[in-house]
Parts: structure tokens; sequence; C-alpha cells
């Protein structure tokens, strides 16, 4: 079975009104277009669409019905459209263990799913994987102690700032230099929430003499007096190529600045917030949530499998996401499908093809869904789709 899906763009504040459309071909909305769902997640379940075979068809149009009602089940992954004008929140997602214990502990206390202070939506984890398609910036896990002791130094010796601020950045290297020392620097960032503007001017104002000060510069333009200006100075920032990808587990610390890009992760809406939102914030269960010993996130780039095809190969066990690039001379025919898949055209046109004779034509922003009885794909034409699918058993 292969059934041609869509849905509508969020509008979240952070999104973009012209990535989509100049990408992608999506029609603007004149709102900001954030992300768009190809999944079954409750929060934006995309929709089944006509078939491009029955486009030419005069019978009244039927209201179409939601992916999951289609198939009869939940799809363990979602595959995204990201656009991001501005930068997202600093975030972390949980483990599953953290996540069964929090929304259990959260459902046992009353707490409303809809509810502002909710933390745990599901109980389930949330690793992602986010692949650029144009220019994208993102700030993923923290710099090494040696690094920040170094940014937090810098702060002692410059001339223009506070004696508050020079004896708050010496407090702060006596924290990192303990034995959980980021932890710890971060507890008392975030326990700074209500006072904190003086020092994000002060921090804003270095731009105007040194680059390296230009992020915190731009972002407390967005989020004057928000922590997260000088959280963001103690993580790795990315500037992704397209094509090049980060994946991040849970625990991982992490926010995405700008660009467009394809994101597949496990189907879950967990999301524990540190900075940079007017969104709820719960600062202990942030730091349980984050793995402080996780190993330095990569840039990831695809592995080329045959002519044409390429895997994005990671740990996760909830999704697997794989590039095609199609042209006259690259026939991807018979292509086993190792489980239920999504595949989202991103450039040109790509017919696809599946094994029991059905078929369809995508171009840029369009997807469709194939089931487990589809053993084979044939994909044709010239473009790139990427596939994501559920997990492999």
């Amino acid at each position: 079975m292969i059934l041609r899906i869509e849905n509508s763009a969020r509008d979240y504040d952070w999104g973009s009104k012209t990535l989509m459309s100049d990408y992608l071909g999506l029609p603007a909305t004149g709102r900001p277009m954030a992300e768009v769902w190809f999944g079954t997640h409750h929060g934006s379940p995309a929709l089944v669409a006509s078939s491009s075979q029955s486009a030419t068809s005069t019978a009244a149009p039927e209201s179409p019905a939601t992916l999951e009602s289609a198939i009869g089940h939940r799809l363990s992954f979602l595959l995204k459209i990201l656009a991001a004008e501005t930068p997202l929140s600093i975030q972390a997602h949980p483990t599953t263990s953290q996540a069964q214990a929090g929304f259990a502990r959260e459902n046992a206390a009353g707490i409303s799913l809809s509810a502002h202070s909710r933390n745990y939506k599901d109980d389930r984890s949330k690793p992602e994987l986010i692949v650029a398609l144009s220019d994208f910036r993102a700030l993923c896990g923290f710099k090494t102690k040696t690094e920040i002791d170094a940014l937090l130094a810098d702060f002692e010796a410059i001339s223009t700032l506070s004696d508050h601020f020079i004896a708050t950045a010496k407090h702060w290297r006596v924290l990192l230099a303990g034995p959980n020392g980021v932890r710890d620097l971060l507890v008392d960032l975030l326990a700074r929430r209500e006072n904190f503007g003086g020092f994000c001017s002060e921090l804003a104002g270095l731009a105007e003499f040194e680059a390296k000060f230009e992020l915190a510069a731009e972002l407390n333009l967005l989020y004057p007096g928000d922590p997260g200006v000088m959280i963001a100075m103690l993580m790795n920032h990315f500037w992704l190529e397209p094509g090049e990808a980060l994946y991040l587990p849970a625990g991982n610390i992490h926010a995405y600045l700008s660009g467009l890009g394809v994101e597949v992760m496990a189907a879950s809406d967990n999301v524990l917030r540190g900075g940079l939102t007017s969104k709820h914030i719960d600062p202990d269960e942030l730091i349980d949530v984050i793995d402080f010993d996780a190993e330095p996130v990569q840039v990831l780039r695809a592995k080329n499998l045959n002519a044409g095809l390429a895997a994005y190969q990671t740990d996760a066990t909830d999704f697997a996401l794989y590039r095609a690039e199609v042209s006259a001379s690259t026939l991807l025919a018979e292509l086993e499908l190792p489980a239920e898949a999504i595949v989202l055209c991103t450039e040109g046109e790509v017919a696809v093809s599946e094994s029991s004779g059905n078929r369809e034509v995508l171009r840029r922003g369009q997807a469709v869904y194939l089931d487990n009885s589809a053993q084979s794909i044939t994909l044709a034409g010239s473009g790139t789709v990427f596939l994501a699918t559920g997990p492999i058993s």
C-alpha cells in the first residue's frame, strides 16, 4: 500500500515565512512556517491526500482521513520539515526510563496533559536526527571544561565589565572546578532567571569588541535577560552544510538556531527546556535529564550504500533515515523496504513505485507512506528524496 500524505505548516513564532516556499515550493501563508509533520503523532497528524493518479477525478471530494485511521496504528517515528528563522529553545529529551517515570508521576499528581507546567506528554524517549537542506546553525552539547574555564577567565580581564559581573564569573570558575563542574554551573545559571538582565546586557555589549560574543548579542535581542543567552555561550556551535546532519540522543542539550532541515525522531513530545523560550521551564527536571557525561556530538554525513543511496547511521532504534539521489543515469530499482516508511521529496520530481504495482509521483515538499506489504520500492526520475523507516526487525 502506498498513500500520499500531507499536512499544514505549524506557525510557531520561531518559524520562517520564506524557507519552505523558497526551497520546497510550499505555498507561503504569510505567517511563520516552522514545521510540517509527516506521521501519526496526535500533535499534528498527517492526512491522506488525493492520489496523483486520480487528480483528474470529477467526484466530490471526501473529508481526508488521518494517516493513523487509514493504517490502523501509530508510527514509532515522526518525519518533519523544520524551518527556523530564529532560535528554538535550549532543550533536552529524556531517556525511556525517565519518560516512563515522569509520565506516571505527573499522571498520579493529576496534572493535565495540556497544563502549562506539564513536563511529560507521553512515556517515550525522543532521540532525533536533523539533516540540513540549507545552511543550518545549531547548538549541541557543552564545550569542554577547559574551554568554558577559558571563557570565564576572559571575563575577569575585560575592564568594561562591572565588578559584579567579574565577581560572579570568578564564582562560576570555582563551581566549574568541582567534580560536577558543568552541572553546578548550569544549576547556578538557571537559578538566576529572575535577575539575569544585567548580565545579559553586559555580555551582549561585548560583541562590539569580540566576534565570539556576537551570538550573545543576537540572542539577547530576542530574549533579553534570559540565562539561556549565557548558557548558549557554554555550548558547541555548529554550522551545517546541506546534507550534513546532527544526531541527538536522549540527554543531549541543544538548540537549533536557523535554517531549513529534514528531521526524524521518535514519536514523542517530551521536551525539557532551559532557556530562550517563554514556555515552561523546570530547572530541576532539566538538570536530571541532561547527560553531562555524553560524548561530544559530531557532524554526521550519510554513508553511501550503493549508487544514489546513502544512510545516516545512528544507534536509534525507533527510526532509520536514508537519502536517495535519483537521475536519468541512477535508477534505484527494487530496493528492499525493511519496515513501513515515509518518503519525502525535497528536490526535483521522483516516482515512487512499490512491489504490488502502485505508484505515486512526488515533487518537492510532497510525501507518501508505504506499509510493510511493500517489500521493495523503485525510485525513478530526477531529484532527491529522504526515506524514513520504523524499527528494523
